[in-house]
């Protein structure tokens, strides 16, 4: 065991070795690689940002049922078994939530931050309410079934308004899947041109290093003792790259998250951007670090190998 953490210290130590011969080349590189990771990366923490906010939206169609404010609460919660039964008769299998005014009113103050708005209100002015998510709706026939069973609603004793939430739900829901294939399509594609970047970065350094690789030869070094410095230096390039990358989206978060903060501002809303957890950050600098020596192993296995 101690003579592998050798092994591989000593390779470290060449590889910080040969860098430092050549910095201005190799900051370069690594600023290329950082430009092309910094793009996925800013994405990707966008897309975390915004996934709490729509894991709180169903992605079912609901209907929501408000009761008129007069009605008593003993017969806004008889209601319940009048939705089933229209329901049932309309083919729609339906889950039935029934709200009082109390709960919508704390979910209101939760979620919106306007306590002293709803304050100088005096009494609730919310209704008792009854919210039905509809299950197994797949076709425009199913969309024109909840259609007419939100009409059936109307006619229940004690409804005053039926609303139908469904469309720009499934809206919200599609956009955000389709901003997730364009951030996997554009993550792959960048993480292509981090490999061909690592790739000509070390055929150059072992087209440079070609006398001293064949004198260690003749002394007898064995072809994974030459490799592997090179490994190193396309990991250690992928892995300063990425923490580049990460440190330029924290930087832009700020900006960000002032002009964010008046937009959220008019809907009375507190959203802001906030950095990607420490698990995640790990994985991202590990993916760069994996992606600069994928790019050397290829580089090495084609440029050195046939010398052999």
């Amino acid at each position: 065991m101690n003579r592998w953490f050798r092994q591989h210290g000593f390779a470290l130590g060449e590889a910080c070795r040969h860098l430092l011969k050549a910095p201005g080349n190799f900051l370069l590189n690594v600023l290329v690689v950082a430009i092309a990771l910094t793009l996925p990366f800013a994405g990707l923490t966008l897309l975390e940002n915004v996934r709490p906010v729509s894991d709180q939206l169903a992605v079912q169609p609901e209907i929501s049922l408000f009761m008129a404010a007069d009605t008593p609460r003993e017969r806004a919660s008889a209601v319940a078994p009048d939705i089933r039964r229209i329901a049932l008769e309309e083919k729609t299998a339906v889950k039935v939530v029934f709200i009082s005014r109390e709960k919508a009113l704390d979910t209101l103050k939760d979620r919106t931050g306007l306590d002293e708005a709803i304050r100088t209100l005096g009494s609730n002015p919310l209704p008792d309410a009854y919210v039905l998510t509809i299950s197994g709706m797949r076709t425009r026939d199913d969309a024109r079934r909840v259609n007419g069973l939100a009409e059936r609603l109307k006619t229940v004793p004690g409804v005053e308004y039926v609303q139908v939430d469904s469309a720009w739900v499934e809206r919200l829901a599609a956009l955000l899947q389709i901003a997730q294939l364009v951030l996997l399509f554009l993550a792959v594609t960048l993480g292509v041109v981090v490999v061909a970047v690592v790739f000509n970065t070390i055929r150059l350094q072992v087209l440079t290093q070609r006398e001293e690789i064949e004198v260690s030869r003749l002394v007898g070094a064995t072809n994974r003792f030459i490799c592997r410095p090179f490994y190193y230096t396309g990991a250690l390039l992928g892995l300063i790259a990425g923490a580049l990358a990460l440190l330029a989206v924290l930087a832009l978060l700020h900006p960000l998250n002032a002009a964010i903060a008046d937009f959220a501002r008019l809907y009375a809303s507190e959203f802001r951007l906030v950095t990607l957890g420490l698990p995640l950050l790990s994985l991202l600098l590990a993916i760069s670090a994996v992606l600069g020596l994928l790019g050397s192993l290829l580089s090495v296995r084609r440029h050195l190998a046939r010398s052999v």
